[in-house]
């Protein structure tokens, strides 16, 4: 195999290439890794399930014996046959867009970015599926086009099966960029393996990335845009000995995982926090919690505001202050309110706050709210300061982070009843509970302070703690990028009442 035909990428001037078109393979060129198993896993796990994943794991080593020793085609198509067989066209769509580009993101390929970036047009010629690929070389890689794979689908599904040509592979590749520039040739090709070759061949300059596994990926920050929105269940990125893991893992994690809903639903809140330890949950508790209020001195009670991680996040608040703390909350499904060992108050569908129950509850006792704009510009949260400024003067803030090794136990895409499910299958969730200092009367709407001004300085004060950076986005932007609503939860019509009282 003549690989060494084109010079190594790192020969290829990057200076002066505003003018210049440039044509890039995806798979160890412009990322490092070589092997695209991850991310058919990730889409296969995301949309499909466990199953789905099994069911690639298993046809894996087959589509790898085709892909070395019949064609590499054949073997990519087994994959992609596997992975999106009878999967709508808009769950793939979703996956490419909120799933896939952190994981993509964290491998690109520095020497190829270097050169990829510097040039004023920007192609890449894949044999991924274009469906899969095209929203993170588009909106974080900066790419003019991507021609890729084309999928058959029949009723907005994927059959499994390619398009003609079929997959870009080899004279494939050459073909479809003769089509796209037809005679004009484009000034560099990159690629990094013999298939290559035919489409770096019509180039005026070609280069050829070497494998080498040790070299670190492209830092986030050098890359166009941040990755800001992210969504999907699994943590790592499903490389085949991850992805065994994560099934063989599954089983014993959702019985773990009932054992540790079931100790935080029906002991005593005193007590969850030593039962979650048994159980391998890690609750640490920093900063200095307020006490219980007394109410004989006729005192309202303690509010809060919590940054938002998961659905959990009143439940380990409540765990670390050892006494049950009722939430204000929307978006939670009816299983999570059952399974609740803490009273939830959800809003109306236009989130609506009713203040007599706010005011009732906080005469009760302590409450807490964990908006999801905690850390933005969220005018939920504005509205909450507006109406708890009337009613109560003890704020306090509190951070949250929690740690996960296997699953995300929030979601944006899928059913929400089972983010306490996944944060529970981890094998040692943590939970971080940060008590900040309770908000200065100063800095209260009642010294003269604005809701605006209490909301920004709350959103400050936790986001320092957390090394996070305040942005403007809302809780309905998050939604919009990832799963395409705003996030409202529909309520069903609510039925009369029968004899069981459902």
């Amino acid at each position: 195999m003549a690989i060494t035909t084109f010079p190594i990428v790192d020969k290829c001037a990057s200076i002066g290439r505003e003018k210049d078109t440039v044509v890039a393979d995806m798979d160890g060129t412009l990322l490092r890794g070589r092997s695209s198993f991850p991310y058919f896993a990730l889409v296969a796990f995301e949309v499909g399930g466990v199953l789905r994943l099994l069911f690639l794991l298993l046809a894996s080593p087959f589509a790898g014996l085709l892909y070395y020793c019949v064609s590499e085609s054949a073997g990519i198509q087994v994959l992609i046959f596997v992975t999106f067989a009878g999967m709508k066209v808009s769950d793939i769509e979703s996956v490419a867009h909120a799933v896939l580009p952190k994981f993509y993101s964290g491998d690109v390929h520095p020497e190829s970015w270097k050169v990829f970036s510097s040039c004023g047009k920007r192609y890449v010629l894949t044999a991924n599926p274009r469906v899969m690929v095209e929203a993170f070389l588009k909106d974080f890689l900066g790419a003019d086009m991507v021609l890729g794979t084309e999928i058959e689908t029949y009723k907005d599904r994927a059959t499994g099966f390619v398009k003609k040509p079929g997959v870009l592979v080899g004279k494939n590749k050459a073909d479809a960029l003769k089509k796209a520039f037809g005679e004009a040739k484009p000034e560099i090709g990159l690629g990094d393996r013999h298939t290559d070759f035919p489409f770096l061949a019509l180039c005026k300059e070609a280069y050829i990335v070497p494998p080498k596994p040790e070299v670190k990926a492209v830092t986030a920050i050098k890359l166009p845009k941040p990755i800001i929105f992210h969504d999907g269940r699994l943590v790592l990125k499903p490389t085949p000995i991850m992805a065994l893991l994560i099934i063989l893992w599954i089983p014993i994690g959702f019985i773990l995982a009932c054992l540790r809903i079931a100790a935080g639903s029906l002991l005593p809140m005193p007590i969850v926090y030593y039962a979650f330890w048994a159980l391998g949950v890690r609750v640490i508790i920093k900063g200095n919690p307020p006490p219980p209020v007394n109410k004989s001195d006729n005192k309202s009670g303690v509010l809060f505001i919590c940054s938002h991680r998961t659905l959990l996040d009143p439940i380990f608040l409540s765990t670390a202050l050892g006494r049950p703390i009722p939430a204000v909350t929307y978006s939670v499904s009816r299983l999570s309110e059952i399974i609740s060992p803490i009273k939830t108050v959800r809003l109306n569908r236009d989130r609506a706050l009713d203040a007599s129950m706010i005011k009732k509850l906080l005469q009760e006792g302590d409450l807490a709210i964990c908006p999801e704009g905690t850390t933005c510009r969220e005018p939920f949260l504005l509205r909450f300061s507006a109406l708890f400024a009337e009613l109560t003067d003890e704020f306090v803030p509190v951070a949250m982070v929690n740690k996960m090794s296997m699953f995300h136990g929030t979601t944006a895409r899928g059913w929400k009843g089972m983010d306490p499910f996944y944060f529970f299958m981890n094998p040692s969730p943590a939970y971080e509970v940060t008590f900040l200092n309770k908000l200065p009367y100063e800095l209260t709407c009642n010294s003269g302070k604005s809701s605006h001004e209490v909301a920004n300085y709350i959103q400050r004060v936790i986001a320092a703690t957390l090394s996070y950076e305040c942005t403007t986005f809302t809780r309905k932007d998050k939604y919009r990028a990832l799963a395409g609503n705003d996030g409202t939860v529909v309520e069903k019509p609510k039925i009369k009442k029968g004899i069981m009282g459902c």
